[in-house]
């Protein structure tokens, strides 16, 4: 499904999951002498840092050209991060809630990312982030920040290094609903853990 979505020849080997933590590896789809697909780390570690004491995974669009963390990935090195959805927490008086979100009418789209290579002593790690931006009025209520996702018809243009216009709320129709609480431990997978709270 993602080689057909993205229109690639082939798709590496990586383990998917309904509850995806930083430091997971994860599929991401970025510009090569054509379009291509890589495996990276999620938790962001620019190529030139000594040591990775840092390993965001959100870099905000609104900062991105003037962190010099963000800034070469950037102009150089821009993925798409393929989702069927994710999970955004909402304060409560009753604690924090967990809610998943996802387009409406479409099942796989994309999250607007940045990856890098970087040595390490046992060889290079590729890395990403995902960019957010404000929320959109609709999931507001929930979180103030949400994933930049880019339409599919814009793929080329992020890719290619333009399109700056493009991190912003998405205009797209979405939906969001709460979901269970087990959902907080990164050990619990499983397609239940979409599934609402009755």
């Amino acid at each position: 499904r993602i080689a057909g979505h993205y229109g690639l020849d082939a798709v590496p080997a990586y383990t998917g999951g309904y509850n995806i933590a930083p430091s997971a590896q994860v599929p991401v789809v970025r510009r090569g002498p054509c379009r291509e697909a890589a495996v990276c780390r999620w938790g962001f570690i620019p190529h030139w840092v000594k040591e990775p004491v840092l390993k965001p995974i959100n870099a905000r669009a609104e900062t991105l050209t003037g962190k010099p963390y963000f800034r070469d990935a950037f102009r150089r090195r821009r993925c798409l991060v393929p989702a069927n959805g994710y999970y955004e927490w909402c304060a409560t008086p009753g604690g924090k809630q967990p809610y998943f979100i996802r387009m409406a009418r479409v099942d796989l789209f994309s999250f607007a990312g940045l990856w890098s290579s970087w040595q390490g002593p046992d060889g290079p790690v590729e890395s990403c982030v995902i960019i957010t931006t404000m929320a959109k009025e609709a999931l507001a209520h929930i979180h103030d920040r949400m994933p930049v996702i880019i339409a599919p018809e814009d793929y080329d243009t992020w890719l290619e290094e333009g399109g700056q216009d493009l991190l912003r709320p998405s205009a797209a129709e979405m939906e969001a609903y709460p979901v269970s609480h087990r959902v907080n431990n990164p050990r619990n997978r499983g397609e239940a853990l979409i599934q609402p709270l009755s």
